[in-house]
């Protein structure tokens, strides 16, 4: 089964997908939000393409572990992309997920234009891996 990892943020959604077993996750590329419906179509032909059978959405806490405003944002993002695809949406601390891709990419000596490129999927990537 494969399940496609999420990282939503304002301006993009990094996208990860898992092998067929589930036990690895690849960056898969980082989509530019321009609309819902532009997203949910995007989201919808990565989700066909790949077989995706589940989604797992980086929900965001504060470092003491409570919810904000992004985290109702995420969970309304969530709702509508599960009603729309049909496809169960499980919720995943995402905390420090960006700070650990920063860091991966930083020791692999990425170039600072680069990692802005990449960021958002290499944190997709930590979220399902986790």
């Amino acid at each position: 089964m494969r399940i496609l990892g999420l990282d939503l943020g304002e301006k993009t959604i990094g996208v990860a997908v898992s092998d067929e077993l589930g036990w690895t996750a690849q960056g898969l590329t980082v989509i530019r939000r321009k609309s819902l419906k532009d997203d949910f179509a995007a989201l919808s032909e990565i989700i066909k393409e790949k077989e995706v059978e589940k989604i797992v959405l980086g929900m965001p806490r504060r470092t003491d572990g409570t919810y904000g405003p992004e985290a109702d944002k995420v969970r309304s993002f969530g709702e509508k992309l599960s009603r729309r695809l049909k496809l169960e949406v499980e919720y995943w601390d995402e905390r420090f997920t960006t700070a650990a891709a920063e860091r991966a990419l930083l020791e692999g000596d990425v170039s600072r234009k680069k990692r802005s490129e990449v960021i958002d999927q290499v944190a997709a990537s930590l979220i399902l891996q986790s």
